[in-house]
């Protein structure tokens, strides 16, 4: 079964607008393009994004109403049986392992299925990140989906999110990198169903080494840390870059 619905535009070894990163090589001069081409790739992808991001908070209320009911066997049964039905209509070609979507602007931007900002995930919270004066903020609301003591969301989830916040503040920084170390002190329980404030900046680097500090609090409260971290992550160089990825593009 193949999916009418929607063009076979996906080449997974081939897209069709290579992104320039700092992990990639420097961006190509005087490349040529067809300004109508282009502008109907973007309403195309605008129009890919938004019914990601429909579905993708859609599938949350499914996630949450799933972790919160006290419906009846026969009804989860029934629950079950529908949502099989819905799954087997995601027909069509599946990216692979190591494929980046043509929606995401990796490393450095928007990534539409992580399980921390992704719109489009059903696991994400979605964390909404703004840049600040030194670094990034992050907000969002932890649900019973996140939870680990009954009320407070599970240590793991604060570690999750602390590690997207200082990673891309990495890349905000001009200096993409990966995790190294991730030092986590917890101070207070995170309550679930209250919004949360997540601060990160880069405090230093040594050669491809980026030191990052990063916190959560509530919203209501952001003078008391509930959670802290230091962390340590590597600017890997283009070659190794490519290796880890092969999704990105050389720009020659």
């Amino acid at each position: 079964m193949t999916d009418t619905t929607r063009p076979a535009r996906h080449q997974p070894t081939a897209p069709r607008n290579p992104m320039h990163t700092s992990l990639t090589d420097p961006p190509p001069t005087g490349m040529a393009t067809d300004p109508t081409r282009a502008t109907d790739e973007v309403e195309e992808l605008e129009h890919e994004k938004a019914a990601i991001t429909r579905l993708g908070h859609e599938l949350r209320a499914l996630v949450e109403a799933t972790v919160r009911t006290a419906a009846s066997p026969d009804t989860l049964h029934r629950v079950a049986d529908g949502v099989r039905h819905v799954t087997g209509q995601l027909t069509g070609r599946r990216r692979s392992r190591a494929e980046i979507p043509e929606v995401d602007e990796f490393p450095s931007g928007a990534r539409m299925y992580s399980p921390v900002t992704g719109v489009g995930s059903p696991l994400a919270p979605p964390v909404r990140v703004t840049p600040t004066a030194d670094g990034l903020v992050g907000h969002c609301t932890l649900g019973i989906a996140h939870e680990g003591p009954p009320g407070y969301g599970h240590g793991g989830m604060s570690a999750m999110l602390l590690d997207e916040l200082m990673g891309r503040a990495c890349a905000a920084a001009g200096m993409p990198g990966l995790t190294v170390s991730l030092q986590m002190r917890y101070h207070r329980p995170v309550p679930l169903e209250t919004p949360l404030r997540i601060l990160a900046r880069v405090t230093g680097t040594d050669d491809r080494k980026i030191f990052v500090s990063g916190s959560i609090t509530t919203r209501t409260d952001p003078g008391t840390n509930l959670v802290t971290a230091d962390g340590v992550f590597i600017a890997p160089d283009p070659h190794r870059a490519r290796t880890l990825f092969p999704g990105l593009q050389a720009e020659r």
